[in-house]
């Protein structure tokens, strides 16, 4: 989140007015995050998020309307976007389009203690459980067909060693996936790091930022969860929040056969997917903004460990 277009209080006082949301009272700019301009607008009745989109495919905005709505018409803990009073949600502000969403409560984790992987296991399993039934389709921009498509754009600016390590692992990647059917299908979240998540204590306020949203393999929106929520510094697994979070989120959605064989594999490449796409920032295709980008070498540390060590034993489902 961040503020790219600044706005006045007169063009929001002026855009609430199609919203029964309340008065304007206060606008405030989000610092930090990459893609979109954000702010905190508070009226007479209640606290609001209101969101300029800057950048990426605007042609998709209405999926991420309709993916949210659904998630919150299901009760999951998400900003379901705030429609105006003739139910329309998108909307045009300072030549961009804008979405009005409720303040979700609370704070990033930066050490989520063990409740909050619970938490987070118990409701992304929730989550995954009814998204499945979700009709809307997006497929995963970020995928294997993605992987092998684009990591040629880096090799030249890694050792030899790691382009080695990239060409073979997209290479296993496609021979594992090969070797079996077709993995439990539904809407994903598709970055479901710490900071797109909100705790009040070990309370779950939120899960936000959707903008990666799409519709796939929800084994793959698992996986990126444990290797930013269980990874030590080293790239290892964290065996007691590993844990937590899976045998939270399986008492809501258990694993099919074939997700816990490819297990191992789908946490490499989704290691692999934030190495890759993280040096295509710094090389390839800088943002258009004037931020630093996430450091590729996390992801690098991760893909190893998960090489060198594999997965941890996935919990049984009682």
């Amino acid at each position: 989140m961040a503020v790219f277009t600044p706005l006045s209080d007169a063009q929001v006082a002026a855009f609430l007015e199609k919203f029964d949301v309340g008065s304007f009272v206060s606008l405030q700019g989000v610092a930090g995050g990459t893609e979109n301009s954000t702010f905190f607008v508070t009226t007479d009745r209640r606290e609001l998020v209101l969101t300029l989109f800057e950048q990426g495919e605007h042609e998709e905005l209405p999926f991420f309307v309709d993916l949210l709505d659904y998630l919150d018409e299901h009760r999951l803990p998400v900003p379901g976007t705030i429609h105006d009073r003739e139910g329309i949600a998108l909307h045009s502000l300072a030549g961009k389009p804008a979405l009005l969403f409720p303040r979700l409560p609370g704070k990033h984790p930066s050490a989520p203690n063990l409740a909050q992987c619970q938490a987070l296991g118990h409701t992304l399993g929730h989550l995954h459980a009814v998204s499945q039934h979700f009709p809307g389709h997006r497929p995963n921009p970020r995928d294997l067909h993605w992987l092998r498509a684009v990591h040629h754009k880096v090799l030249t600016y890694i050792s030899p060693d790691d382009q080695t390590l990239m060409k073979n692992e997209v290479d296993d990647f496609e021979s594992a996936f090969s070797q079996h059917g077709e993995l439990p299908q539904g809407a994903l979240h598709g970055d479901l790091f710490r900071d797109n998540t909100l705790f009040e204590g070990d309370q779950l306020g939120g899960i936000i930022d959707f903008y990666n949203g799409c519709t796939g393999d929800l084994l793959f929106d698992l996986a990126i969860v444990i290797n930013d929520w269980a990874s030590n510094e080293d790239g290892s697994l964290n065996a007691e929040r590993y844990t937590a979070i899976l045998g939270a989120y399986q008492a809501r959605r258990p694993l099919s056969a074939d997700e816990r064989a490819l297990w191992p594999t789908m946490l490499r490449m989704t290691a692999l997917r934030y190495w890759l796409s993280r040096l295509l920032v710094v090389y390839v295709d800088p943002p258009a903004h004037d931020l630093t980008p996430h450091d590729p070498e996390r992801f690098r540390t991760i893909l190893k460990a998960r090489i060198a060590f594999g997965a941890l034993p996935l919990p049984e489902v009682s």
